[in-house]
């Protein structure tokens, strides 16, 4: 029987499940507000070269910057401890993301992109290092690892939401430049986590398992290095391409619906505002299903020993159901499409919250952090949103038909290939030993 989470667990529990939730509420902001953002600042529309080109550089820059800076955060965190990195990773995240909502230019915007993904980038390696360490039971420490990463896709919810409402209320906000533009006011949303954070900052302690060996002086220095050592050369290069491969499912193919729903029979004929609707619709869909695919993964991660056998039960079905779903009611059925989108986020976010659970199972404590920044970061930052480039700007530009079209082909293919090359990975992936972290 697991003891019941005390205070001071419950508030580490609330701030990593409040990280978690506006990380994904950050990311999956760009595909929402991307197509009035770029018209606005560069009067690019759809389907043109300037329009494709700066939409690959917004989705691949940011992730590049937050890779590289999320091994240095990951680095940090082993070094200088859990909290301290969580802290500042959250209010860089939050105040970038405010000061995108005032973007004068492009470069300006992409630069507050670059910073909001670096905060979300390091935020992810502590939150989960740190909760991780926080539970010495294992059953009691897979549940909350679990649910608190479920929040993730409460951060989609909330994203989606709130576009939805700045759209819809836009005219009722403070004029910016003069204007009442709903992908300024959505952009400026994110400074929310920050609040609290200020206030509770100092009732926060640190991780007991890095403390403790910090204070002991048996603390031993993180290196890149070390995780290439013979003993752990396998678990990193493995993890960090199926970390890869997760991500491309979802920015090269899941987060393009927003680019995709506007072909669609039934919302061709909408006004622009009403298409805008439609599209947070759609994406309300996939988040919940990913919300569903996390819940699911919390649970059966409590009953399904082998990790292999776990991850198996949602990339074996997304492997055929997601490229299905790019491939016919993406171009035909807004009705399918929906509940289409739904399994497609179910079974590759569910992915994300694996390698939460997963990643602290196989490093030491003093390389927990590092291990994890660069399967999460150099493998799903930086390899795995580059997918988001390859479908909107190598793919979509060579195929044929409307630009909506082109991107559902696009994405056909990238799922299909990230999916199938995940599955393969999996075969290769080691087998956490024990149910105790390492030490």
């Amino acid at each position: 029987m697991t003891n019941r989470l005390t205070p001071v667990q419950w508030l580490i529990c609330a701030i990593a499940a409040l990280g978690f939730a506006f990380d994904i509420y950050e990311l999956l902001m760009l595909p929402l507000i991307v197509r009035p953002a770029l018209a606005a600042l560069v009067n690019a529309a759809p389907g043109t070269p300037t329009f494709s080109y700066w939409v690959g550089l917004l989705f691949w820059i940011p992730a590049v910057a937050g890779g590289f800076f999320g091994l240095i955060g990951g680095y940090l965190t082993d070094r200088y401890g859990r909290r301290r990195v969580l802290v500042w990773s959250i209010l860089l995240y939050a105040f970038s993301a405010l000061a995108a909502g005032f973007s004068t230019n492009v470069w300006m915007f992409l630069f507050f992109r670059c910073t909001t993904f670096i905060g979300v980038c390091v935020e992810f390696v502590a939150a989960v290092a740190w909760v991780a360490e926080l539970f010495s039971d294992a059953r009691q420490r897979e549940k909350v690892l679990g649910y608190t990463q479920a929040f993730s896709s409460i951060g989609g919810l909330l994203v989606t939401g709130a576009y939805f409402l700045c759209v819809r209320y836009a005219d009722l906000l403070p004029a910016i430049y003069g204007q009442h533009d709903a992908w300024r006011y959505t952009l400026m949303s994110g400074v929310i986590p920050a609040l609290p954070l200020i206030i509770i900052r100092p009732f926060l302690p640190e991780s007991p398992a890095w403390e403790a060996k910090r204070v002991a002086g048996t603390l031993r220095r993180p290196s890149i290095a070390a995780i290439f050592s013979p003993e752990l050369r396998r678990t990193t290069i493995v993890t960090t391409l199926m970390f890869a491969c997760a991500y491309g499912a979802a920015f090269g193919a899941i987060q393009q619906v927003p680019g995709i729903v506007p072909g669609l029979p039934e919302v061709q004929g909408l006004a622009r505002p009403a298409q805008q609707e439609v599209i947070s619709a759609v994406q309300s869909y996939q988040e919940i299903g990913g919300l569903v695919g996390r819940f699911a993964l919390a649970a059966l991660a409590l009953v399904i020993v082998g990790r292999r056998r776990l991850l198996w039960v949602f990339q074996v079905p997304g492997l055929i159901v997601v490229p299905l779903v790019f491939l016919i009611p993406a171009r035909e059925n807004l009705e399918l499409f929906k509940w289409g989108i739904f399994l497609a986020g179910l079974f590759t976010v569910a992915q994300f919250s694996f390698w939460g659970n997963y990643l602290p199972r196989v490093y030491p404590t003093h390389l927990r952090g590092t291990g994890e920044a660069f399967a999460a970061n150099i493998g799903g930052r930086m390899l795995g949103t580059s997918f988001a480039f390859v479908t909107t700007s190598l793919l979509a530009p060579i195929m044929v038909g409307a630009p909506p079209l082109q991107l559902a082909k696009a994405a056909t293919i990238v799922a299909a290939f990230v999916y199938a090359a995940g599955f393969a990975l999996s075969f290769f992936l080691p087998e956490p030993k024990g149910t105790a972290l390492p030490e």
